[in-house]
C-alpha cells in the first residue's frame, strides 16, 4: 500500500512517522517544506499538492487543524479520486462536514474513512494512541492493517459521522479534566500543600485521569508544552457544544468551559498551549503552580506494540462485524 499523508503538524508528523517508521511506502505533503525534507531525508517522497498525493497514492491520509482546512484539501484531490483510492481523515472536525467530504469522494468511486485519534502525541509518536473509525465494515476491514500500525487500539464505531461524534465527545471530557485539574492544583498550593504530594495525592486516587498523569505534569514542569494550543481546545469544546444543541441537550457545564477558554485566549492568545489555562488562576492568586522532577514534555514509555481492534464492552463482537 502506497501511503500518502498530508498535514506534518504535532500529530500528523508523529502518525506518518509511524507508516515510515513500519515499513510502509510513503509519500508526504505539507505547506511547511522543513517538514516535508525532514520526512524525504527519512526515506519518504514528496507531493507538489495535495492532487499530485492522490495521484501517487493508493490511502491518503489528511490530519489538518481545522475542517476548512481539510475541505480545500479533499476538494483539491478529487480529479484525482477513483475506486482504487482511499482517504482517511485522522483530523478532529464536524461529522456533518466530514460526511459531506466522503460523498464526494464516493461519488468519484473512492472510499473514506473518518479515523481521528485520542491519547495525546506522545502515544502518537510510538503507535500507542486510540483511533476512532467510521466507515462501512468492508472498507473498515481493508485499511485495518494501516490502522493497527499508526494506533493500538482502534474502535470501529459505526458509519461516517459516528468516528467525529465520539471523538469530539473525548476532548470535552479532557477539556472538563484540565480545568478541574488546574482548579484543584492551584487550591492546593494556596492552602499550604507540597505540590509534589498533592500530584501524588491526586495519581493514586478516584479523582485521577489521564489528563492528570500527563498535563499536569508538564504544568509543575512549567513547560506547559502538551503540543496542544488553546485555538484548538475551543474548536473541539464548540463542536461537542453544537451536537448536544442540535440534539437539543441543555449542557450546564459545556458553555461555562466555552468562556473559560474565550477568557484565555483573549488574555494570552488563540495559540498559546492549552495547559497554560491555568494561567488564569496564577494571576488572580499571584501563585506559580511549579514543583520539581516533573518532565517539561510527555514521553510513551510503553514499547510500541502491534495494535488490535476493539470490542465494545457488552457487545460480543465489534460493531458491524458479519
Amino acid at each position: 500500500m502506497h501511503v500518502g499523508f498530508i498535514g506534518l503538524g504535532n500529530v500528523g508528523s508523529k502518525l506518518a512517522g509511524s507508516a515510515l517508521r513500519n515499513g510502509f511506502d510513503l509519500t508526504v505533503c505539507d505547506l511547511d517544506a522543513d517538514r516535508v525534507d525532514s520526512f524525504v531525508a527519512r526515506g519518504a517522497g514528496a507531493a507538489t499538492g495535495p492532487a499530485d498525493l492522490m495521484r501517487k497514492c493508493d490511502t491518503v491520509i489528511t490530519c489538518l487543524p481545522s475542517p476548512a482546512a481539510s475541505a480545500a484539501v479533499v476538494e483539491a484531490m478529487l480529479p484525482e479520486v477513483n475506486e482504487a483510492k482511499i482517504w482517511l481523515e485522522m483530523s478532529t472536525t464536524d461529522a456533518d462536514e466530514v460526511k459531506r467530504l466522503a460523498a464526494l469522494v464516493m461519488a468519484q468511486g473512492g472510499a473514506a474513512v473518518e479515523c481521528p485519534v485520542s491519547g495525546g502525541c506522545h502515544r502518537a509518536d510510538t503507535a500507542n494512541i486510540s483511533i476512532f473509525a467510521g466507515c462501512d465494515r468492508a472498507t473498515f476491514e481493508r485499511i485495518l492493517p494501516l490502522l493497527t500500525t499508526l494506533g493500538r487500539r482502534v474502535l470501529h464505531t459505526g458509519e461516517i459521522g459516528t468516528a467525529s461524534v465520539l471523538k469530539v465527545m473525548t476532548n470535552y471530557l479532557a477539556t472538563a479534566n484540565l480545568l478541574t485539574c488546574c482548579e484543584a492544583l492551584v487550591t492546593m498550593k494556596a492552602a499550604g500543600m507540597d505540590m509534589n504530594t498533592t500530584y501524588e495525592a491526586m495519581k493514586i486516587s478516584s479523582g485521577t485521569s489521564f489528563v492528570h498523569e500527563t498535563e499536569s505534569q508538564v504544568i509543575l514542569n512549567g513547560s506547559r508544552d502538551i503540543s496542544f494550543t488553546m485555538d484548538l481546545v475551543k474548536k473541539d469544546i464548540g463542536l461537542f457544544q453544537k451536537i448536544a444543541e442540535d440534539a437539543g441537550v441543555p449542557l450546564e457545564v459545556s458553555p461555562l468551559l466555552m468562556q473559560i477558554l474565550d477568557d484565555g485566549i483573549a488574555r494570552y492568545g488563540a495559540r498559546e498551549l492549552s495547559p497554560n489555562i491555568i494561567r488564569r488562576l496564577e494571576d488572580a492568586t499571584g501563585l506559580t503552580i511549579s514543583a520539581p522532577g516533573f518532565p517539561a514534555e510527555m514521553v510513551d514509555d510503553e514499547p510500541e506494540e502491534p495494535g488490535y481492534e476493539v470490542t465494545p464492552t457488552g457487545l460480543t463482537k465489534p460493531l458491524m462485524a458479519t
